[in-house]
């Protein structure tokens, strides 16, 4: 019997791949077919992909050419593949010549002719793509508006700012600029939003009530009622409402905590994030207010995410101890807020102009996982137990920050209707809980 493999994503499965598959199998008696799954497609670059990993297995599946399906999830898995399964001809489409020649010690290498005129890549971008306006004053929509380039099924159109002049080249030429919001809900499917927190209420509820998707810099409110009136506004509309915590969306930090959740280090007994910066608090000079934030919402939100995703939002008490920048107590420069749990506890410090190692460590009954600084831009973390020879660590490529991932997440929220679980409701509206509290002096000390 004559065994032969083949590899590749197969996302929005057409009429190229089946006459690939049909090529392939026709070369032996056997056909595998190894899908990649998600993680390892993102290493590789591919992070348009719109279907999931289930999806495009069932796909292949359902063509009824491959004898057997499996996963590719690592760099190097193909030598393994062919080894353990006996394979005599690895195959692959003519646009990788070449590339795969290093198999020949294995097996025997086929290119097959591409079929022309389609493309998964072709698919995706002959889909509309979502209009998208930008809005607010801060030099982070430039990072926006950039990493907006790389993702299939999102276009930046236009921008609400008072700050047009300080924004780079890319987004002063799109071609429409306002300080009239609703101006800009006319002429746009959906919003990012990186305004003043105080703002982000209204300015998302605005949207919504137009009809208008969303994707906000977490807090979108400043308080835990007004967050979960924005959800179910969201919900009743039919709309996507989408928290914009980088972080959440880094394949690192979404793969740990997959990891922990399935008890890889036994139970949760501690969190302790820090998130710092050496950059001048908001509020030093009045001209910049519209382009940084005060340090709680800057940092606290990133800082929060690990503790209420993994311990969640029903802690039984709750400290925190505040500097602030100004004698007038209307910024911070540094925040530290303790949470006793029933069976946990967890500390986040956040600072602006104040400098700590910025790591995120996680303890628990079996073992503990341990993520360099800076954590909030997650592509590699350790998992350590009390043996070192058991340590794991985990690499994962990080393109954009996460920005990228994110509004790949977003698109396809809004294609498809399903909403990302990247961040969900719950957190939310925790980390609005907390916002409300901060802002209320609830369980504050000053230092």
């Amino acid at each position: 019997m004559v065994k032969v493999i083949t590899y590749g994503t197969y996302d929005l499965l057409h009429y190229g791949h089946i006459r690939l598959l049909e090529r392939a199998k026709a070369l032996g008696d056997y056909l595998i077919v190894g899908v990649t799954a998600d993680d390892f497609d993102k290493t590789r670059g591919k992070i348009n992909v719109q279907q999931s990993l289930m999806e495009r297995v069932e796909a292949v599946k359902a063509t009824g050419i491959a004898d057997e399906v499996i996963i590719e999830e690592y760099e190097g898995q193909k030598i393994d593949d062919i080894r353990r399964y006996g394979v005599d001809i690895f195959t692959v489409g003519s646009d990788w010549v070449g590339k795969f020649d290093y198999l020949n010690e294995y097996c025997q290498v086929i290119y097959l002719p591409r079929t022309e005129g389609v493309s998964s890549t072709e698919l995706r971008q002959s889909r509309r793509a979502v209009s998208l306006g930008l809005v607010g004053d801060a030099d982070f929509l430039n990072k926006i508006e950039k990493e907006s380039r790389f993702v299939n099924g999102i276009r930046v159109t236009g921008i609400c700012t008072r700050s047009l002049d300080r924004l780079s080249d890319a987004i002063r030429e799109l071609g429409f600029a306002t300080e009239d919001y609703e101006e800009l809900l006319e002429r746009v499917d959906a919003v990012y939003i990186r305004s003043q927190p105080e703002e982000h209420y209204a300015q998302v509820k605005l949207a919504l009530e137009r009809g208008r998707h969303v994707l906000c810099e977490a807090p979108m409110a400043l308080s835990q009622a007004q967050c979960v009136e924005l959800q179910e506004l969201a919900a009743e509309n039919k709309l996507v409402l989408m928290d914009a915590i980088k972080t959440a969306y880094a394949t690192a930090y979404a793969r740990m905590l997959l990891l922990l959740k399935g008890g890889r280090i036994g139970k949760i007994v501690s969190v302790d994030a820090v998130c710092t910066s050496l950059r001048d608090p908001a509020g030093q000079d009045p001209a910049e207010a519209g382009r940084h934030w005060d340090n709680v919402y800057e940092w606290g939100t990133t800082a929060l995410l690990p503790v209420l995703q993994l311990l969640g939002g029903d802690y039984c008490s709750k400290s925190c101890a505040v500097r602030w920048f100004d004698e007038g107590k209307e910024h911070d420069s540094f925040v530290k807020a303790d949470f006793v749990y029933p069976k946990a506890v967890a500390s986040v410090k956040a600072g602006t102009g104040v400098k700590s190692e910025g790591e995120l460590v996680i303890s628990g009954t079996k073992g503990y996982v341990y993520v360099p600084a800076p954590w909030w831009k997650t592509d590699y973390f350790e998992i350590r137990y009390e043996d070192p020879n058991d340590n794991k660590r985990y690499f994962y490529q990080l393109d954009g920050e996460g920005i990228r991932y994110e509004l790949v997440a977003f698109a396809k929220a809004v294609e498809t209707g399903k909403q990302s679980f990247a961040i969900d409701a719950a957190t939310s509206a925790a980390i609005c809980r907390f916002m409300e509290d901060f802002r209320a002096g609830k369980d504050l000390v000053e230092i």
